[in-house]
């Protein structure tokens, strides 16, 4: 749908930008030489309400006219500055919840055409622990968000319910650093409930950045559903060059990279940066309201991301 909105977005502008300019560099000198010939023909001074009837452009000019910056306005902002998305799943929570409306920074990855998606101006990259909005490589068509765990040529290992990391090196450098368990500090058995379950929930160091992810500690390992690459073991992930390996900080309830692969460098959207706003969906099931209808406000989410 995400896509649709933009050509839909890139077609209006289009649109009502050739009429904005049609107007301005030669309809609206037009009406000008029309007052000023009609002027010439009257003996005496037009009446203002004359004078504004032959200068108001017809409605199917006025209307473009007027939305048009607007529209160019939503279209540059959400193109290439920021975009706002909601979450639709648990499976960044702690992090962001069901029911949270973020905003995508679209600048720090570079530039893209809003259509073909076409970088044209290299800024930067992922850094390990970003949290990313992305095209689901197996249907572009529906946007994913999750956590940047593996950079390209990094080999992952996800044993035990642990991280283990062995960043890319060159051949340049002598050594190579060797695996290295990614920090976590267990913090408390959450409020979070899975079956039944409550959730433990740790706090990890991934870079420079640092957040809390939920386990179940009574759900065994899916190896044999992960995404499986020739010359490594079951729960080990080599991440090939332009693409980037994620999870879901809610690690035993998310379809993540673990299952389907990697992502490439050209599906990437932005990084999540902010909760600009937050609903509660909480409703009995005897409720006469649909799901949809919010039962409250959570302020306290608004703000940045870690």
């Amino acid at each position: 749908m995400a896509v649709y909105f933009s050509i839909f977005l890139v077609i209006v502008t289009i649109v009502t930008g050739i009429v904005w300019l049609a107007d301005k560099f030669y309809l609206a000198p037009q009406r000008q030489l029309k007052l000023v010939s009609a002027q010439a023909q009257c003996e005496g001074e037009l009446s203002d309400g004359i004078v504004e009837k032959i200068l108001e452009p017809p409605f199917y000019i006025d209307t473009p006219v007027q939305i048009f910056p607007v529209i160019a306005f939503v279209l540059i902002l959400r193109s290439f500055l920021y975009e706002p998305f909601q979450i639709p799943s648990g499976s960044m929570m702690p992090t962001l919840l069901d029911g949270d409306f973020i905003l995508v920074n679209k600048f720090n990855y570079g530039l893209r055409d809003p259509v073909a998606r076409n970088k044209f101006i290299e800024i930067g990259l992922p850094d390990r622990g970003d949290v990313v909005v992305f095209k689901y490589p197996r249907d572009p068509q529906i946007d994913y968000i999750k956590r940047v765990i593996g950079l390209p040529g990094d080999r992952v290992i996800y044993k035990n319910k642990i991280l283990y990391i062995k960043p890319a090196c060159s051949v340049a450098y002598d050594k190579c650093p060797d695996f290295e368990q990614v920090k976590q500090t267990f913090k408390n058995k959450s409020d979070y409930i899975d079956d039944g379950m409550p959730l433990s929930r740790y706090t990890s160091v991934m870079g420079e950045k640092t957040h809390d992810f939920l386990v179940n500690e009574q759900i065994l390992p899916r190896t044999q559903h992960y995404f499986r690459q020739s010359g490594t073991q079951a729960n080990e992930f080599v991440v090939p060059k332009g693409h980037y390996f994620v999870m879901g900080d809610n690690r035993d309830n998310s379809l993540d990279g673990r299952f389907w692969g990697f992502v490439p460098e050209e599906n990437l959207v932005g990084e999540a940066v902010a909760v600009w706003m937050s609903f509660d969906f909480e409703r009995t099931p005897d409720s006469l309201l649909p799901r949809w209808v919010p039962t409250g406000v959570r302020f306290s989410r608004i703000g940045g991301i870690e």
